[in-house]
């Protein structure tokens, strides 16, 4: 099957070609571990796991690796400037850096597991590659392409390289002032960055290390592409990540790697848009406030209720979270989850029919291949769902089939439905919903609005039917 992905390179749909057939290797750009990841954040990470299921359900050998930055992202994001954002956890928390990398890992890697994301074949830490940014480092100070500012540190000159910020479309390096929100008078050009800093001298950073030009840490831009190198070859398929990376993150990992690799490092780029609030703004942890999935979880959101609704968009549009988007989402999960909760508990579901799950399987597949293409795909599933024509083994076939691509845990979800409804209501919640249901047929709203709290505060929900309420204990 033909795959077509947006290049943000070349500005255009491409044509998907492996740089080794049957195989593809790719790398995202992974959380800064100093804070809790917010839901935000989240999108570019489903990103790269669909994109790894759509790969493997193509039939292709996938070898994708993403990175734990824990060392060297500076606060001011845009230049190199501000305080390293793990001593500033550490120092917030009044923790060890080491602690506070650790603990801020291990709830990224539990939002990871709640969104079913597909573990990555390698996750390094930026800390474990120390000696290989370094060693990069070092080659493009032979190569004549860096410079040192004293007291601050080891500098790459985007003057030396012709197609800075072709990424985005920019111009020539050097040549684009107002770049950077502030301009070190000690650069030679506003685009300049850091590829190593020196640690200060009026205190010891946590984390420091020697080099061949002093005692200091890596900047964060280098480590991305030190273990790219390391773990993909010099050359590799995709490179992934949030649109905010394409501008200066992405653009210095392809100026400081292509001396040394040769062009093209990457062959395809593909960023996720920003999720935004109701006024439009992108969410970010600057505000000091932020959502996350335990937010989310906290307030009843089974987290694939997020990734529906992250699938109903497109990566490459920007999506507006509200609550009532949210519930809309949530809403529209329970119905596939009830629909498919009836097709696995059909007595007689017959034979698979190959040929129409071979249709409906490229219908499906096709729309994600399709430069992923999440919301087409989930209205074929919903029209597969409700086809009387198609048997209920076909069907369940087909939804073990949608539940690797788009990772939605719809069997698991309706086997654990149907436990809950075969739980037998006790007699004071089966009393409430009586008085419930009288209310509601005495017009009595508040009654009734009142009974179903108490109802749910009680651990059960009430949802009405045609046929009447039904209860069933909350998972």
């Amino acid at each position: 099957m033909t795959i077509k992905l947006f290049n943000t390179m070349s500005r255009k749909m491409e044509d998907f070609q492996p740089l080794v057939p049957g195989k593809v290797g790719f790398y995202s750009c992974g959380p800064t571990v100093y804070h809790y990841t917010h839901i935000g954040n989240l999108r570019s990470f489903v990103l790269a796991d669909l994109l790894k299921r759509m790969f493997i359900e193509n039939g292709y050998d996938v070898y994708n690796v993403m990175n734990i930055t824990d060392v060297g992202h500076l606060t001011s994001d845009d230049d190199d400037s501000g305080e390293d954002k793990m001593e500033k956890g550490a120092a917030r928390e009044n923790k060890s850096v080491w602690d506070v990398a650790k603990f801020y890992t291990d709830e990224f890697l539990r939002d990871s597991a709640d969104l079913n994301l597909l573990p990555p074949s390698a996750r390094p830490r930026a800390t474990e590659y120390i000696n290989e940014q370094i060693d990069l480092v070092q080659k493009l100070v032979d190569l004549g392409y860096t410079y040192q500012i004293p007291g601050d540190g080891i500098y790459y000159d985007t003057s030396k390289f012709a197609s800075y910020g072709a990424l985005t479309g920019g111009a020539m390096a050097g040549n684009r002032a107002g770049a950077r929100v502030e301009f070190n008078d000690a650069k030679r050009n506003p685009t300049d960055f850091a590829l190593w800093k020196f640690s200060p001298t009026d205190k010891k950073r946590q984390m420091e290390w020697d080099s061949p030009w002093g005692v200091g840490f890596p900047g964060w831009h280098i480590e991305c592409s030190a273990m790219s190198m390391a773990l993909l070859g010099p050359h590799f398929d995709i490179h992934t990540g949030g649109v905010d990376l394409s501008r200066i993150h992405h653009a210095n990992e392809i100026a400081q790697s292509e001396p040394i690799t040769g062009a093209p490092w990457v062959k395809y780029w593909v960023h996720s848009e920003f999720l935004v609030d109701k006024s439009g703004e992108k969410m970010s942890k600057s505000s000091g406030e932020f959502l996350t999935l335990s937010v989310l979880k906290n307030k009843g959101y089974d987290p694939m209720a997020y990734r529906y609704m992250l699938l109903m968009g497109h990566y490459q549009s920007q999506l507006a979270f509200s609550w009532d988007g949210l519930d809309a989402a949530a809403n529209g999960y329970k119905n596939m989850v009830r629909r498919v909760a009836d097709i696995i508990s059909d007595k007689q579901p017959g034979a698979i029919d190959s040929e129409v799950f071979d249709a409906w399987h490229n219908k499906i597949l096709g729309a994600v291949s399709d430069n992923l293409k999440t919301a087409e795909a989930l209205v074929a599933v919903q029209e597969l769902l409700k086809n009387s024509d198609v048997n209920a083994a076909t069907k369940i076939s087909l939804i073990d089939f949608i539940d690797r691509l788009l990772g939605l845990r719809l069997v698991e979800s309706a086997k654990k439905q149907l436990t809950l409804e075969n739980i037998a209501v006790p007699a004071e919640i089966q009393a409430l919903a009586d008085q419930r249901a009288a209310a509601k047929a005495a017009r009595d709203w508040a009654a009734a609005d009142a009974l179903r709290a108490q109802i749910d505060a009680a651990g059960w929900n009430v949802i009405d039917t045609k046929d009447g309420a039904k209860i069933i204990k909350k998972g």
